[in-house]
């Protein structure tokens, strides 16, 4: 009769009861790390990120806190894209280059996280400049060719492991870093860059040339060698058939069709001798 005569005190305890309950739980998410401050300092991590972790075994779920002593911050488990501005990087042969490049990396210490730079976007500026310094010395080491041929994969990843080791100390993971880029700036140093390259394919050009050229003479000087040495064979073995042959060669050329070449000789001339057989020649 006395709770229902004053019901006033006990729905203010209940009331207290249910809000002492809902401040002691909270939801961890599967893709969530949480961690537990006890009056602004890190006590526990619930969910910490676990490599060897199998999907649905972790602490994910309704977990407990001491209502107005605990506060909760949540940091995101997956892994987390990191944008690059635009670079502007001097190569080895002098071409200034804009690279646009992006990470990928996942926080694998929250507490260490909250310790160093407190927030997911504090890490991603922390690792932005990391980031952005290593491609700047690690890429004014090559020449232009190198970031559009294959070997860009192997620089990438010399970064990903140069940045991984500065990644730790803000309790972050370094995935992967690529070039989507790699682009001349507009203007005069693209036309420049230009003009040097058809300069570089014009004496490569001639320096082939120069070489075909010599390569035919060397080929052609060869075959007047041999045509010499089977000529002077031949006349070795048949001098009659060698003179035959050579006279052959000679009214080819002087009676050629359309030549319009006219000659006035004896009839005794020795370069009819072919025409007016053997026999009489001798």
């Amino acid at each position: 009769m006395t709770i229902i005569r004053n019901p006033l005190p006990w729905a203010i305890l209940l009331a207290v009861l249910i809000i002492l309950v809902m401040s002691s739980l909270f939801r961890v998410p599967e893709t969530t790390q949480a961690i537990v401050l006890r009056l602004g300092k890190p006590e526990r991590i619930i969910n910490g990120f676990d490599p060897r972790e199998k999907f649905g075994s972790s602490d994910a779920g309704l977990a407990l806190k001491v209502p107005f002593i605990e506060n909760i911050v949540m940091i995101d488990k997956r892994v987390l894209n990191l944008d690059m501005p635009e670079q502007t990087v001097l190569s080895t042969d002098q071409l200034r280059l804009v690279v646009d490049a992006f990470a990928r990396f996942r926080i694998i210490d929250p507490q260490q996280m909250y310790q160093t730079v407190g927030t997911e976007d504090g890490a991603k500026d922390a690792l932005a400049r990391i980031l952005a310094s290593r491609i700047r010395n690690e890429l004014g080491r090559q020449p232009f060719a190198a970031l559009l041929s294959p070997e860009r994969t192997t620089l990438m990843d010399d970064i990903q492991a140069s940045v991984n080791k500065q990644a730790h100390q803000y309790g972050a993971e370094i995935i992967d870093v690529r070039i989507k880029r790699a682009d001349l700036p507009t203007g005069a140093p693209l036309d420049s860059a230009y003009t040097r390259m058809r300069s570089a394919r014009a004496q490569e050009a001639l320096t082939i040339r120069a070489q075909g050229e010599k390569q035919a003479q060397l080929v052609g000087a060869e075959a007047d060698a041999n045509a010499a040495r089977i000529y002077a064979e031949s006349f070795g073995k048949d001098p009659d058939f060698y003179a035959f042959y050579r006279a052959m060669q000679s009214y080819k050329v002087a009676f050629k069709d359309g030549s319009g070449t006219s000659l006035v000789l004896t009839p005794n001339n020795e370069f009819l001798r072919e025409f007016e057989g053997r026999r009489n020649a001798r």
